[in-house]
């Protein structure tokens, strides 16, 4: 892998974005082997859980902004495309993912980081789509995650103005999960994941499904589909051992 590195961890799978002397900028490349490593693991049984973390002092900060000077709006828009079917995949993987937001994380990189299931941020993350400064916007899916996850008032201040905004404040309106000092971060991040890879994966493949699919369609629509992927969930047999456990330990 030319741009990211890969850890496997059972039960977590570890992705590291390594660019760290372009501050992990996305381009690509990078793309490409992010789905690429997605697709080689999405059938392991070993791992349950996904980690998104960058090298160096950056998770990203962005697209790679050296290979704009080569796009006309064609070529643009292949790209934004590129970038947001990847966000779309990541978004709706089957198993849980973190983004474990270690420094900077802008533009693309926030993108990626706001695919992701939970987003745990360092004290001294950074956070921001400063597109506008370019003259253009956000293109892998964030004018319209940014907006589904903290409100739309709130996502155009800071698709509008550009500004970087501090993990605490990040975590004020909803954009990150926790924040957690930088000597802890990866530690946080592990448990957190040990903790949702003991979970019924089925069950939380369901819920994927149910709140991704559902937060896109009229309450009614999504609250259908959450009675019908409630259903499914007493087909497993994973349902049928924890119900016999319950009750088993409530009649002592």
């Amino acid at each position: 892998m030319e741009t990211i590195v890969t850890k496997e961890e059972p039960p977590i799978e570890w992705i590291v974005l390594n660019r760290p002397d372009k501050l992990n900028s996305i381009n690509s490349i990078m793309i490409r082997e992010i789905g690429d490593i997605l697709r080689q693991i999405v059938d392991n049984d070993k791992i349950k859980v996904v980690i998104f973390t960058g090298s160096g002092k950056a998770f990203s900060a962005g697209a790679d902004i050296s290979q704009f000077k080569d796009l006309d709006p064609v070529k643009a828009w292949e790209f934004a495309i590129k970038g947001r079917e990847l966000m779309d995949y990541i978004e709706r993987y089957p198993k849980p993912t973190i983004a474990m937001i270690n420094g900077y994380a802008l533009g693309g990189g926030l993108e990626l980081a706001l695919s992701c299931d939970l987003r745990i941020a360092s004290q001294i993350a950074e956070l921001g789509l400063p597109e506008i400064n370019l003259g253009i916007y956000p293109g892998f899916g964030g004018t319209q995650r940014l907006v589904r996850l903290i409100g739309k008032g709130r996502a155009m201040e800071i698709i509008m103005l550009g500004d970087i905004i501090k993990a605490d404040y990040a975590e004020r309106i909803g954009l990150v999960n926790r924040v957690v000092e930088p000597s802890s971060l990866e530690k946080e991040v592990r448990e957190l994941a040990l903790k949702l890879a003991e979970k019924p994966q089925i069950a939380i493949r369901l819920i994927k499904t149910v709140v991704n699919y559902g937060n896109d369609a009229p309450i009614l629509s999504g609250l259908t589909l959450e009675s019908l992927g409630w259903g499914i969930a007493f087909a497993t047999e994973e349902e049928k051992k924890r119900v016999n456990e319950f009750l088993s330990r409530r009649s002592k």
